[in-house]
């Protein structure tokens, strides 16, 4: 037991014993506080479980109309993109002025400024 005594570490452990001991709080309202903790987080994963799964809900309901405005734009890339099939185009794959200076051009509000 002596050698004990004099080992510094076993000293600071049973310091540090006495301290936790000295600082634990009085039981009559632990168990108080415990009970009202439990009951809070409890409660907040209840709400939290509902919210997500709501968001889950709208999102599933939101993708038919998310997929019907994709179909649309999708079709409207094609239609702005598609090349005719006849013989309007140019035969030996150049390209004429007017697709060359389309597939440049970015989208947006423009106005022709006249050469006046």
């Amino acid at each position: 037991m002596t050698d004990r005594q004099h080992n510094a570490a076993w000293q600071a452990a049973q310091q540090w014993r006495e301290r936790a001991r000295q600082s634990r709080p009085s039981q009559g309202a632990g168990g108080l506080k415990l009970l009202a903790t439990w009951l809070v987080v409890g409660v907040m994963m209840i709400v939290g479980t509902l919210l997500g799964l709501f968001f889950l809900i709208v999102g599933w309901a939101m993708l038919p109309f998310l997929r019907h405005r994709m179909k649309k734009r999708a079709e409207t890339f094609r239609a702005e993109h598609a090349r005719p099939v006849g013989g309007s185009g140019a035969q030996d794959g150049t390209q004429t002025r007017d697709d060359a200076h389309s597939s440049h051009v970015l989208e947006g509000d423009y106005r022709v400024k006249s050469d006046d």
